[in-house]
């Protein structure tokens, strides 16, 4: 049995080593159309590769993808982030879980996971084949053709063959899929970071707040978590997850919008206002910018008084009600216009691809195309920040890898 996988990826890798584990004796290239291996690999993570994220349950780890969430639930019964940590733990790579919940290499680096991948594809006799850009797949009877983007190559004939391109920007990067009969969900960007150029955040790049609550003003999205402060605007956990739950509305509003933000992550203002007044019974003579409340950044406070605006040396107990309610509102609903967004090349996660309804997703083969199979981002799942776009990337490789 000859199986080509189209990728040369997170989920190429996988699945081309489930099926050489599920079939030991079929011949699985990978075809690379780029000159590199594993990129986006090397670049998650700040170049440590967050390899999945450790909940405590199915249900939970299913609750962080805003698309895939349903069908991923049942898949993770077969192949889940315990199966991951034990998969990667089999061939030596040590992991280590943050308090967070996301799981890294023990090595802090990247390089530690692409070498795991090269060495099990070598000891199983995978071939990889880099520059192979496929033009487009034609069905035969009992075969897949798969002709190349370079004329000079001549085209192969394979039993089995697995999608595993990653996410595509634009549409007409699938144009060859949609060709066979997949339906197409439209891709937009997800993860990404927000611009602020008309707010005044240069000044506090480099800041990072451990628990903001953020949300997208006229709309239901809000997401919490560290927040970080950055030349360009905000990003961070708290900011990727939005992005990642919002993808498509804030594509449709094109990117421009506001922004609340609860630096004292409090749903109820009363809650502030009490923590407020009890430090002004605490600290009635110090001045405003000596005593900062939620063990709030320095630069943040002071920023925030200046946006009220109340003097730094003004004393706590001089603040009087109408001081109070404009504090707890700065900390309790921080506005900042959003207007565009920075993606990274190296780690682009797009929501959209092609839709599950062409996907039997029980064995990940095609339902309009015999023999052809899916893994990974090129399919209608994206998760939020924390190691899920991977967990959905090993889980599908691992099934697809089955060839069922």
């Amino acid at each position: 049995m000859r199986v080509g996988i189209i990728g040369g990826g997170a989920g190429g890798f996988f699945a081309a080593i489930s099926v050489k584990e599920n079939y030991p004796q079929a011949e699985v290239i990978i075809f690379e159309k780029s000159q590199k291996l594993l990129a986006k690999v090397r670049a998650s993570g700040g170049g440590r590769c967050n390899v999945t994220h450790n909940c405590v349950s199915i249900p939970e780890l299913a609750a962080g993808y805003p698309r895939g969430s349903k069908p991923l639930q049942q898949a993770f019964r077969i192949f889940n982030h315990q199966h991951t940590l034990q998969w990667f733990a089999d061939r030596g790579v040590q992991l280590i879980t943050e308090d967070d919940g996301c799981v890294f290499p023990q090595s802090q680096t990247s390089q530690t996971i692409i070498d795991c991948f090269i060495r099990e594809a070598a000891r199983l006799g995978i071939q990889i084949r880099l520059n192979h850009g496929i033009e487009k797949i034609l069905p035969t009877a009992n075969s897949l053709l798969l002709h190349f983007s370079d004329a000079r190559l001549a085209a192969e004939s394979f039993d089995k063959v697995i999608v595993a391109t990653g996410g595509s920007p634009r549409r007409k990067g699938l144009d060859w899929l949609e060709k066979l009969g997949h339906s197409i969900i439209d891709p937009v960007p997800s993860l990404f970071t927000f611009n602020m150029p008309k707010e005044p955040v240069s000044k506090l790049m480099g800041i990072s707040v451990p628990n903001a609550l953020v949300a997208v003003q006229g709309t239901a999205l809000k997401s919490s978590g560290p927040l970080l402060f950055t030349h360009w605007g905000m990003s961070g956990p708290a900011i990727l997850k939005l992005s990642a739950l919002g993808a498509r509305i804030l594509y449709e509003k094109n990117y421009d919008f506001n922004i609340q933000i609860n630096w004292a992550n409090q749903s109820h203002h009363d809650t502030v206002l009490q923590t407020l007044q009890d430090l002004v019974e605490q600290h009635p003579q110090k001045q405003l910018s000596s005593v900062k409340p939620y063990a709030l950044p320095e630069r943040l406070w002071h920023h925030l008084l200046e946006k009220i605006p109340l003097p730094l040396n003004k004393k706590w107990s001089e603040l009087g009600k109408k001081g109070l309610h404009q504090l707890v509102n700065v900390l309790a609903n921080d506005i900042y216009h959003v207007q565009g967004k920075t993606t990274f090349k190296e780690e682009f996660v797009t929501c959209g691809g092609v839709s599950l309804t062409s996907i039997n997703f029980n064995t990940l083969q095609s339902r309009v195309c015999p023999h052809l199979y899916f893994c990974g981002e090129v399919l209608d799942i994206d998760g939020i920040t924390g190691g899920y776009n991977f967990q959905a990337c090993w889980t599908t490789g691992f099934i697809a890898g089955k060839l069922g």
